[in-house]
């Protein structure tokens, strides 16, 4: 189920439920997001005994997608599912397929399948004006913050810089994802202080959270997460860290309750709020 979430808030539109109770789904896959070229859907079942101790049933859809180059692109599934025996594989799978079609995109080949352009959703703009100012990352006008407590120079208790990612409203709950580069607990435990200093995050219903932290002299992760009265929320957003492979970074996701229970969609939000400040 944690798999599944977290897909769906990474692929968004290209992920489609076919059959929620026989765990039937469909994946569109293309070479980029802006003119695709190539593009492919893969439809997997996942069995009673996934991932423990059965693999997907997968299905490859495409034109052009016969032969040999079907041989070649079953075969890499299957070692990827050997390599990886136990665990969750669709997302190493959707990425392999990526690659490929990549590849086939950056070739000479001249052939080229005949692919509509899908019309994208516009998103709404919340305009909250409670929330914190989102600016994207990539934009130099972003202040990293160089605190350093009175205390201790060391290098480990300076205050990473902290952005805040994009609001997402529904149904007058409000959520908005925080992100630090941290490379310790104690970093962790600093970053959390000061966002809580921010009167908007400390009032917030719920702030959900999860950290990963590789320590390369030991080559294992030391990772935590926090549901904050959101039951089974924090668990989901470290597991949506550890499919993305993402690593020294903390994730804090706010949650402004607006009186209307949303159910499952929640978890959707939360991790569709985590995603876009990672990608990001």
């Amino acid at each position: 189920i944690d798999e599944i979430e977290a897909l769906s808030s990474i692929y968004g539109d290209d992920w489609c439920v076919v059959d929620e109770d026989e765990k039937i789904y469909c994946i569109k896959i293309s070479d980029c997001l802006d003119r695709p070229k190539w593009t492919l859907s893969l439809q997997v079942i996942l069995p009673p005994g996934y991932p423990a101790a059965e693999p997907p049933i997968y299905q490859l859809n495409a034109p052009w997608l016969r032969g040999q180059d079907y041989t070649e692109l079953a075969n890499s599934l299957e070692e990827i599912y050997v390599q990886n025996l136990g665990e969750s594989i669709l997302y190493l799978w959707v990425e392999k397929i990526r690659e490929v079609l990549i590849e086939k995109a950056q070739s000479s080949d001249p052939v080229e399948p005949d692919i509509k352009k899908t019309s994208e959703e516009v998103d709404e703009d919340d305009g909250d004006d409670f929330l914190l100012d989102y600016q994207p990352i990539q934009e130099e006008s972003i202040k990293i913050v160089d605190y350093i407590t009175s205390e201790s120079q060391e290098v480990d208790e300076e205050l990473p810089s902290i952005h805040h990612g994009k609001p997402i409203t529904d149904r007058r709950s409000t959520f908005q994802a925080h992100l630090a580069p941290v490379v310790t607990p104690r970093q962790v435990k600093r970053v959390l202080e000061k966002l809580y200093e921010n009167k908007k995050i400390a009032s917030a219903t719920h702030n959900i959270y999860a950290y990963r932290i590789y320590c390369e002299d030991k080559q294992t992760f030391l990772q935590d997460c926090e549901d904050d009265g959101e039951t089974a929320a924090g668990g989901r957003l470290l597991h949506l860290m550890q499919i993305l492979n993402v690593h020294n970074v903390l994730v804090v996701v706010s949650r402004w309750y607006g009186g209307i229970l949303l159910g499952p969609d929640r978890f959707k939000h939360i991790n569709n709020c985590a995603r876009n400040v990672l990608v990001e």
